[in-house]
């Protein structure tokens, strides 16, 4: 087990990235969750710092612009060796992405269609190109300008996840595209859905503690109530 131990005066600990850990932490209150993902409420960044030291942990500040900002006691090490492994994962993943397909037809309903990019939606998040493909079938082939009206409602629905790679060309009796996921669109829209998880929990942990507060409060006015029909 680590010895648990403060800097000396003057010295800071160093991480090549910009997340503040430790003493770095600078706010004057913060909101603290243990490492098993408890809420252990606001407190200062010293004594947040002394549970986490107590324990061989570290106390690493996640949410900065958060009020107050939100720190989690972690092995710092460790959390940072996962990212890394989740890094090289993801990075796998992108040099051996699937082409899936969805199709469609010049009159597919909105109910069919939703049912589709919802499929495609998913393709997309997890890394993966689609390609859509619109087949027309007998004299469907003499308006092609209602599959080109489909591709552009698909484009529509899509573009904020995703970018076309190739844009619509017939090919026979089908016209298709490949669209391929907007990796920084789709990282923006995990963390928005993270803040507002993170939103949420801070909610609900201040519902919790506005209850406990009034709970005595209850129960005293019901002792007094007994009292006076005594």
């Amino acid at each position: 087990m680590r010895i648990p131990r403060f800097p000396r005066r003057g010295e800071q600990e160093r991480t090549k990235d910009d997340t503040r850990i430790n003493e770095r932490i600078r706010a004057r209150e913060i909101r603290v969750v243990d490492d098993d993902g408890s809420q252990l409420g606001v407190m200062t960044p010293h004594d947040a710092m002394v549970r986490a030291q107590e324990r061989g942990l570290d106390l690493v500040e996640v949410a900065p612009n958060a009020n107050p900002p939100v720190c989690r006691i972690m092995d710092y090490g460790k959390y940072k060796y996962e990212l890394k492994k989740k890094a090289a994962v993801s990075k796998a993943k992108a040099h051996a992405a699937i082409l899936k397909e969805v199709k469609l037809r010049p009159r597919t309903d909105d109910h069919d269609l939703d049912f589709k990019l919802k499929n495609a939606r998913r393709f997309l998040i997890e890394g993966d190109k689609v390609k859509v493909t619109l087949m027309f079938r007998g004299r469907e082939i003499v308006h092609t300008e209602l599959g080109r009206e489909q591709m552009d409602k698909v484009k529509e629905i899509l573009a904020d996840i995703a970018a076309v790679e190739n844009p619509p060309r017939m090919e026979g009796r089908f016209l298709s595209m490949i669209l391929v996921p907007n990796r920084e669109a789709i990282a923006r829209l995990e963390r928005q859905r993270a803040a507002e998880a993170a939103k949420e929990a801070e909610s609900e942990t201040e519902a919790d503690d506005t209850a406990a507060e009034a709970a005595p409060e209850e129960s005293a006015a019901d002792d007094d109530s007994v009292a006076g029909e005594s």
